[in-house]
């Protein structure tokens, strides 16, 4: 009977080469993945955790980060990285996750496709360190494209894991996992970017903003991967829809009393306001609307304004939002 292993499965390149490794020794693995608010991939489409491990004929275990995982955004025992992405919080979280797995299907190590010095935060020795001691897995996390820089761990001390077999990649230049991909013959693989949003600027600024404004519930972080965002006067939001395919998801994720904007007759973004359906509010909202449309060279519009009660369906004219305004209250 084959020993089992659980496997941090990104879907990168990375995690692809360490399991690939570890399926080449023998083992049974579980690939284990965690699924944020702030994952790029939202749907299947492209998700490489989900074909990959088809590939692999190898079971895939995910996690929903949910309420749990938000509160490690909010407030990381050990900060923030370059933007808002506490990845330092973020590992313990999937560790300990891990490590429960682990134990409830008895297997006998944990392995991720860590390499030692490729991300400034969290693959430094010291953190990786502090990572398995936070998360009570000293000794107990294998790292196959490193492993011959670090420690040995207690399943190469043991002789259940062959250390000749392991790596010993480091740095940021990612040439030996590709060159290492080409030996495998696996071609389809993400770029090295990574898929976590609160590594990207833009987003991270949404996410602080949003915070900032009390708005942290899991239906508003789904929100800021949607549309342009702007910051009212009077504190509200207007989001409004960049394609056909945002406009969509916006309406589907507004509530049924909060208000939508369209304009009337001419192609144009949908918008949605979050906050008090003031008339200042409303006005502000229409107009931006209306600066999102096709015709937006005409001085008046009419914007369409409604929501699911049947009392709350008017229209308005406005003049499309000026250029300076419009970027003086994006987020």
């Amino acid at each position: 009977m084959k020993s089992k292993a659980i496997g941090l499965f990104s879907g990168g390149l990375d995690s692809i080469l360490a399991t690939r490794i570890i399926l080449d020794m023998g083992f049974e693995v579980i690939a284990l993945n965690l699924k944020t608010p702030f994952c790029c991939c939202d749907t299947d489409e492209k998700c490489y955790s989900e074909s990959i491990t088809r590939e692999f004929s190898i079971p895939l275990k995910r996690i929903q980060g949910g309420e749990d995982y938000l509160e490690v955004v909010k407030n990381p025992k050990h900060g923030y990285g370059k933007n808002m992405n506490p990845c330092i919080d973020c590992r313990i979280f999937l560790f300990k996750k891990a490590k429960q797995l682990m134990e409830e299907v008895n297997a006998e190590f944990i392995f991720t496709g860590e390499v030692l010095g490729e991300r400034p935060m969290s693959q430094r020795l010291q953190a990786m360190k502090l990572i398995e001691r936070e998360s009570d897995l000293k000794g107990k996390v294998l790292r196959p494209l490193c492993a011959k820089l670090l420690e040995p761990t207690l399943v190469e001390k043991k002789g259940v894991v062959d250390r000749q077999r392991l790596l010993s990649i480091q740095g940021r230049s990612r040439k030996p996992q590709m060159a290492l991909a080409r030996s495998y013959r696996i071609e389809d693989y993400p770029c090295p970017a990574g898929g976590c949003l609160l590594t990207d600027k833009a987003f991270a600024r949404k996410l602080r903003d949003s915070l900032d404004h009390g708005e942290d519930s899991l239906r508003d972080m789904l929100l800021l991967k949607i549309g342009r965002h702007f910051r009212l006067p009077t504190k509200a939001k207007v989001i409004a829809g960049r394609n056909q395919k945002e406009n969509e998801a916006l309406l589907s994720a507004a509530h049924p009393l909060e208000l939508k904007f369209t304009v009337q007759e001419y192609k144009s973004t949908y918008a949605l306001l979050l906050g008090e359906p003031s008339p200042e509010n409303q006005t502000h909202a229409a107009r931006i609307c209306a600066r999102y449309c096709d015709e937006k060279r005409l001085s008046t519009l009419i914007v369409k304004v409604w929501s699911d009660s049947p009392e709350n369906c008017r229209r308005l004219e406005v003049s499309p939002l000026e250029g300076n305004l419009l970027a003086s209250i994006q987020i």
